[in-house]
């Protein structure tokens, strides 16, 4: 028994010894059926991902999730008084076919939130539009009705009627920190449904002069003409965002890209399913940010930070007892910073519900209780 058991083992070390020489010497024996080789160049092959599994730190969990829920959007504008006459056989006769007035068309996206078929995406991409098609990452295609705008965050609510439709999750973007990974989902240039990578680059930009609330996530992936209304997405493929604009002086992606916060876009979607409008609050007062001048001038040790200028009379902010020269500190327990933040907590506060101002007056810092009434519509400029 011994004598057999000691030849197998020589036997396998010899085994195992050629098998050796062999890998290192002629390693193309060992890899012929997946080694093709032409014209004397062997190329190795990387043997098969049995397991279908993606790679180590691969984000593909996370758009295979979030993709299907994302849509593109085709707009066509409504014809302009020059466009209709063009169907006048009297205009045609004198000046032509006029073809650079033809009906204007626009891309871009818009994220699928409801299985009822509610899309959120940005007022700008179908604002004027006549027909909005939506396109859907299967290739089904529908018309979309308009529910509601809200032009002050640049959200729009559209809404379409198909079955099985894919619906993305709903992420926390409070929870959101820079450096964390994200997806932006979209259709750029209109070249189909694409996927960019990047991180969260900056939170709550604000004072860019792209809308009337701005608490914008800053990132740099890369977002493109067509990947408006897209989605954000973190690495779990929960949105997080609605893709909205970004800086370049090319016209193409530099690297800084701007999205709305999913908390603003949830409260815009079910202030305009629910109400027909969004709601804010508003107190009636003309905020400044503060400069040496202004504290100078009010007295103020201080000089940063938000003052009030003007106070409306019979306003919120004056029944409430606010002055010209108050320097705001905090709004319903929340810092104040500068202007657009301000905007901001003011419109998120509730009509009729009184809130806690701090603020500071002559160097003397008091709280007092506003109760916002809810925050006019901006007249039609003529």
């Amino acid at each position: 028994m011994k004598r057999q058991w000691l030849l197998f083992s020589q036997v396998v070390t010899v085994l195992v010894a050629i098998w050796f020489v062999v890998v290192t010497l002629k390693p193309e024996w060992v890899n012929s059926q997946r080694s093709p080789t032409f014209n004397g160049v062997t190329l190795l092959e990387a043997a098969p991902n049995l397991s279908g599994a993606p790679m180590p730190g691969s984000l593909s969990p996370a758009a295979k999730v979030a993709s299907p829920a994302v849509v593109s959007i085709a707009t066509t504008q409504a014809q302009t008084p020059k466009q209709d006459l063009q169907n006048d056989p009297w205009f045609r006769f004198f000046y032509g076919d006029r073809e650079d007035e033809a009906p204007q068309q626009g891309l871009g996206s818009g994220v699928i939130v409801s299985p009822e078929g509610y899309i959120l995406t940005n007022n700008h991409v179908i604002e004027g539009a006549a027909e909005i098609q939506v396109t859907l990452s299967d290739s089904r295609r529908a018309i979309a009705q308009v529910i509601g705008a809200d032009p002050d965050t640049d959200l729009a609510i559209l809404r379409i009627t198909l079955d099985r439709l894919p619906v993305i999750a709903l992420g926390n973007s409070d929870t959101a920190q820079v450096g964390d990974r994200v997806l932006a989902i979209g259709n750029p240039f209109g070249v189909g449904q694409t996927v960019t990578s990047g991180i969260v680059s900056a939170l709550g930009r604000n004072q860019l002069g792209i809308n009337t609330f701005e608490n914008f996530i800053q990132t740099d992936a890369a977002i493109n003409p067509g990947n408006s209304g897209g989605a954000l997405v973190d690495v779990n493929g929960n949105l997080i965002g609605i893709n909205t604009a970004i800086y370049s002086r090319s016209g193409g992606n530099m690297g800084i890209g701007f999205a709305i916060p999913v908390s603003t876009a949830r409260q815009v979607l079910e202030g305009i399913v629910r109400d027909g409008q969004v709601v804010r609050g508003w107190v009636g007062i003309e905020p400044m940010e503060l400069t040496a001048e202004l504290a100078e001038t009010f007295g103020l040790k201080q000089t940063e930070g938000v003052i009030v200028t003007g106070v409306l009379q019979n306003g919120p902010a004056a029944n409430a007892g606010l002055r010209p020269g108050d320097l705001l500190l905090k709004v319903a327990g929340q810092p104040v910073k500068n202007v657009g933040e301000l905007l901001t907590q003011i419109a998120s506060l509730t009509p009729g519900k009184a809130a806690k101002v701090e603020v500071m007056r002559r160097n003397q810092t008091l709280t007092l209780d506003v109760t916002p009434a809810q925050r006019p519509k901006p007249k039609l400029q003529k």
